[in-house]
């Protein structure tokens, strides 16, 4: 990856842990990377866990001056007002949350979240100060008919053509392809390379260099320990959104400290 761009190594929880669940896993995981020397100016590590759970753990983040962060994952478009169930981005940025997960595959297939509101969750994130990570990627149909760069690509324009420079320099990108997540197979270090140099020269097209080589991104789809350090050496892939190693302390760890010496 560019050295100018911190990478970044996003745990993606879904619907997994209880309060008391994660505030153990943050301490665990504090504790082997104090272990094992971690150094966080070369990676960044945030976790994303259930809603009910994020007041615990930025108790335990603040009153412990831990340096991982941590964020949402989802958010609603709206800031207040009748909407049984839904969490506003004001709300969770009042949570020292510094990211929020938008448009991951399983919110698109299973509320469902169309482009249109994507865009609106995006700029709400954005408003709220906190940087929205934007997941796209494509299913093995697109992948078969051989669109899958395309695809992806126009997923993220159809986001970013109505953003600022600034606030396009914000975004995080996470590449999953939907064959990939939880299933066990994973794109090459080539594809996902692939992937990600087309929405960076995307990006740098419709905003400019300066903006193209800020923005990270990320590869997710069964990351773990076995593939991190081929998949990180690539120059165009930043970091990870990693669902199931996630859940595993002794391979998240694993996976933030092989991030963490590529690019040391």
């Amino acid at each position: 990856m560019a050295s100018q761009r911190i990478p970044l190594v996003a745990g993606n929880w879904k619907m997994n842990f209880d309060h008391l669940e994660a505030t153990y896993f943050v301490q665990q995981l504090a504790w082997k990377l104090r272990d094992i020397h971690f150094d966080y100016r070369h990676c960044e590590i945030a976790l994303m866990p259930s809603f009910t759970s994020l007041r615990s753990v930025q108790v335990l983040v603040e009153s412990d001056n831990l340096k991982v962060r941590y964020g949402a994952q989802a958010v609603s478009v709206t800031s207040q007002g009748a909407f049984t169930g839904d969490v506003s981005a004001d709300m969770i940025a009042h949570l020292g949350c510094s990211y929020v997960i938008v448009g991951h595959s399983e919110r698109r297939k299973y509320h469902p979240e169309d482009d249109a509101n994507i865009v609106d969750q995006v700029r709400a994130v954005l408003a709220a100060g906190m940087q929205p990570i934007l997941c796209v990627g494509e299913s093995y149909e697109e992948r078969r008919k051989g669109i899958e760069l395309d695809f992806a690509v126009g997923q993220v324009h159809d986001v970013t053509r109505d953003l600022s420079d600034e606030e396009a320099s914000r975004l995080i990108v996470a590449y999953e392809p939907v064959w990939a997540i939880g299933t066990g197979m994973v794109a090459t270090p080539q594809s996902a390379q692939d992937a990600a140099k087309a929405i960076r020269d995307d990006l740098s097209a419709t905003f400019g260099i300066h903006v193209g080589e800020a923005v990270r991104i990320l590869y997710g789809g069964s990351v773990s320990s076995k593939n991190a350090e081929e998949l990180i050496g690539e120059p165009d892939v930043d970091g990870f959104l990693i669902g199931g190693a996630a859940l595993n302390v002794d391979e998240l760890t694993r996976i933030c400290q092989l991030t963490m010496n590529a690019t040391v």
